[in-house]
């Protein structure tokens, strides 16, 4: 009987041991987090814009990246490049159809790496066409903010184009340039809460 609870006492200290170096859940902070896009217009001047709403969620263990994961979801309603008049044509089906497909969603698959350097390979979804990304990233923390919880940095930038995902208004100028380029840089740093 001893050698049964002893036995049992092991057991349940190696499932707690579990716990405490599984990988964590941190919830997104929008109020500290940003996604930002820039495209070319008429080929000479680059526009920027924002997306004001999103959420998702980072589970992340640095020494076991296998139970790592990233996944965010966009409201595409929100978009922001600071005029109303060409905000609207973005949520058109002319772009990105929000009435239609209101979301832009990513979703990990693998993140690799080391030493705060990854790469997070996943599925993003415009317009209903997902295709397979690769977003070079640097995640920083854990650490302990002022009001006593833990929180982890993620940044990154990758390049789409934007006729893949069938956001394929455009106009050729007379030079034979085009109004909107096809190449959309989005840079992303997001702060996130466990």
């Amino acid at each position: 009987m001893n050698k049964f609870i002893a036995g049992m006492v092991i057991s349940a200290g190696l499932v707690l041991s579990g716990q405490v170096f599984a990988a964590e859940v941190y919830t997104i902070d929008p109020v500290h987090s940003s996604i930002v896009f820039n495209v070319k217009h008429l080929a000479v001047s680059t526009v920027s814009g924002n997306f004001k709403k999103f959420s998702g969620t980072i589970t992340f263990d640095a020494k076991d990246l296998e139970k790592s994961k990233a996944e965010a979801a966009i409201d595409i309603a929100s978009i922001n490049t600071e005029n109303d008049q060409r905000d609207g044509h973005l949520k058109s089906p002319d772009f990105f159809d929000a009435a239609k497909f209101p979301q832009i969603t990513f979703v990990s698959k693998a993140i690799q790496g080391e030493e705060g350097k990854y790469k997070i390979v996943g599925d993003l979804t415009i317009k209903g066409v997902t295709k397979e990304v690769s977003i070079p990233a640097v995640i920083n923390g854990p650490v302990n903010n002022p009001m006593g919880g833990v929180v982890i940095g993620l940044s990154g930038q990758l390049t789409v184009n934007r006729q893949d995902y069938g956001v394929s208004f455009n106009k050729v100028l007379d030079n034979g340039g085009v109004m909107v380029g096809n190449d959309v840089t989005i840079i992303i740093n997001l702060e996130a809460h466990k």
